[in-house]
């Protein structure tokens, strides 16, 4: 089976806390990622996605003078890369979230995202087929 490590985005865009909501969101676009992973003297501490700056702008938010800090989810949920890909699914799963930072030994070392799940079962059940139809032998069929 697939761990998180064979699936995952090694790359992750990252923030200081101090940030703007403006800075952040270019920083997102430029990199085209949904999220930014916040880091406080050099260990994860938060993350903030384009949902929680898109809440944050329809709550009137000034995104010239807000930081990342005060509207970034604070409670990181993170998973290690030896975890099974259905362990990572099913926790996204439980805590109705998208995105799970890599973490080992308290440093990220990549980001595995419900896309990359996804994308990764498809190419599982495309093999699968492959194999199948490769041994399969169509039985004599006379009418």
């Amino acid at each position: 089976m697939l761990s998180v490590n064979d699936i995952m985005t090694r790359w992750v865009a990252t923030s200081d806390p101090e940030r703007s909501v403006r800075e952040a969101a270019t920083i997102m676009a430029k990199a085209h990622t949904g999220s930014l992973i916040v880091i406080v003297k050099g260990k994860p501490a938060g993350i903030v996605t384009e949902g929680d700056i898109s809440r944050a702008i329809s709550a009137g938010v000034n995104p010239d003078k807000v930081h990342v800090k005060k509207i970034m989810s604070k409670r990181l949920i993170t998973v290690t890369s030896d975890k099974r890909v259905e362990e990572a699914a099913k926790l996204m799963a439980e805590r109705q979230i998208k995105k799970l930072p890599v973490l080992e030994d308290g440093s990220l070392v990549g980001i595995v995202t419900q896309t990359d799940i996804v994308a990764s079962t498809f190419d599982f059940v495309t093999s699968l087929k492959e194999m199948v139809r490769a041994r399969y032998t169509p039985p004599d069929f006379q009418p």
